[in-house]
């Protein structure tokens, strides 16, 4: 397989990608910084999703020095598949090919004695009865995901299931419309209004003395964290919409 892309793996196994590496292979016209921040507003989190590279990347044209991002694979599929365009849907495939090849070790079995193609052949059997199961596991899971919502992770599993009811609508073109969907449903059903109390907690905010960067980046779901009446109706809300979008028959 061609190397369209670079990759490593981390001390874990965990196959990793340079972001820096996927915004030049899908020709991104916007700034790598500006860029890697807007995708980031699709829910992934740091530390979890990708991390911040030790390394910087020094700049060609002079000035400061550039930060780059070890993202997931994941990570890298899903940024892919926001993109909409050719470049992303060849840069996912390219990374499902290299999940399988990295997971199944693939070996030139036309060097193999017709015992050990005979065994080969066996584990390709069993091998895919195995991989059928995980895909009966990944639904159980995707279920156990919407079922087991509650407050202690509550906005990194609700984003993460907003994710999946994205794609079961067509794509992550959808992420900020369902994300929008489910907190108008929230201000219905709590009789809220979550745009005026994220300005009130943003004017409280500079008013105790938060920085303005800090305080550009408070979002709805500060507004929800602080109120738990709002946080138990929102969750009840997107696990309402993940049943409704059946996101546990979706593959990724």
């Amino acid at each position: 397989m061609n190397q369209l892309i670079p990759t490593s793996t981390d001390e874990q196994g965990n196959i990793l990608v340079s972001g820096r590496d996927l915004h030049e292979f899908l020709n991104i016209e916007t700034p790598y910084a500006k860029w890697f921040s807007r995708m980031i507003e699709y829910g992934f989190n740091e530390n979890i999703d990708y991390s911040v590279l030790d390394k910087i990347v020094q700049n060609p044209s002079g000035g400061r020095p550039q930060t780059d991002h070890a993202m997931t694979l994941d990570m890298a599929k899903e940024i892919s598949m926001i993109q909409r365009n050719d470049k992303g849907k060849q840069a996912r495939q390219y990374f499902i090919e290299v999940e399988k090849e990295y997971k199944q070790n693939q070996i030139d079995v036309n060097e193999l004695s017709p015992e050990l193609k005979m065994f080969n052949q066996i584990f390709k059997t069993v091998a895919a009865n195995e991989l059928e199961n995980k895909k009966l596991n990944h639904k159980v899971d995707n279920i156990a995901e919407i079922v087991s919502l509650n407050t202690t992770d509550w906005r990194k599993t609700s984003q993460s299931i907003i994710r999946k009811i994205a794609l079961a609508q067509g794509g992550y073109g959808a992420y900020k419309e369902v994300g929008s969907d489910a907190y108008a449903e929230t201000d219905r059903r709590a009789g809220a209004n979550l745009k005026i109390r994220l300005t009130n907690l943003k004017k409280n905010r500079l008013a105790n003395g938060m920085s303005r960067s800090k305080v550009d980046k408070t979002n709805k779901l500060d507004v929800i964290d602080g109120d738990k009446r709002l946080k138990e109706i929102y969750m009840a809300v997107v696990k309402d919409f993940a049943i409704k979008n059946k996101v546990w028959e979706n593959e990724y």
